[in-house]
């Protein structure tokens, strides 16, 4: 089994500011790296009971375009896009990963939603992580493992200020301060990618 106090490395902790107004956003690229990595991502893959939820787009229902789970360390439900999930409780490694997050982000973490992209046809439309049981100005902690995907973000009112990331295998993302309430995300589809994607999004529900 791995360590994963190999984390507390200074060049895993590592980090760079990434220059949006109105936002703070921390970007590590080599939070989990090569070995490590690889190993989350397959125990994730393989024994996360994944479900796929409905949701209604202009009246009609669709099959949610990725796999989702929810994690807590107690029983608050998540409610977003119409759909309300129950959490399972934190597995082991979860809370090794939660642990390693939370000294970076100084924030103690209750909940994880996990996604999985199972190609480039999976994807994650505009919105913002706003919903009231996260309260103001959340910190979300985004831990990306698998195939590479670029994240789009935009302003809410600045029509020009737009920025794009490519999230690697391995890194973590930090938004924090007001950027909930002034910027919108999402991840694209892309005909390039074949290999799934697995993104863990740490929070604090209320």
């Amino acid at each position: 089994m791995f360590d994963l106090s190999s984390l507390a490395s200074e060049s895993n902790l590592r980090g760079e500011k990434l220059p949006l107004k109105d936002a703070a956003l921390h970007y590590y690229p080599k939070f989990l790296e090569g070995v490590d990595a690889t190993e989350v991502f397959q125990q994730l893959l393989h024994k996360t009971p994944w479900q796929e939820d409905d949701i209604k787009v202009f009246g009609k229902i669709y099959k949610q375009p990725r796999l989702t789970a929810l994690y807590g360390t107690n029983s608050s439900s998540y409610t977003y896009s119409g759909i309300t999930m129950h959490p399972h409780p934190f597995s082991p490694l979860l809370l090794k990963m939660k642990r390693q997050i939370e000294s970076i982000s100084q924030v103690d973490f209750n909940t994880v939603l996990l996604n999985l992209y199972r190609d480039g046809q999976d994807s994650n439309g505009w919105h913002s992580d706003n919903e009231p049981e996260l309260g103001k100005n959340p910190v979300i902690a985004s831990l990306s493992l698998g195939a590479e995907r670029f994240f789009h973000l935009k302003h809410r009112t600045d029509k020009e200020s737009r920025f794009k990331l490519l999230l690697e295998h391995g890194s973590l993302l930090l938004m924090m301060g007001p950027m909930q309430h002034h910027w919108l995300h999402m991840l694209p589809k892309s005909n390039k990618i074949k290999e799934p994607r697995i993104n863990l999004t740490f929070r604090v529900i209320k």
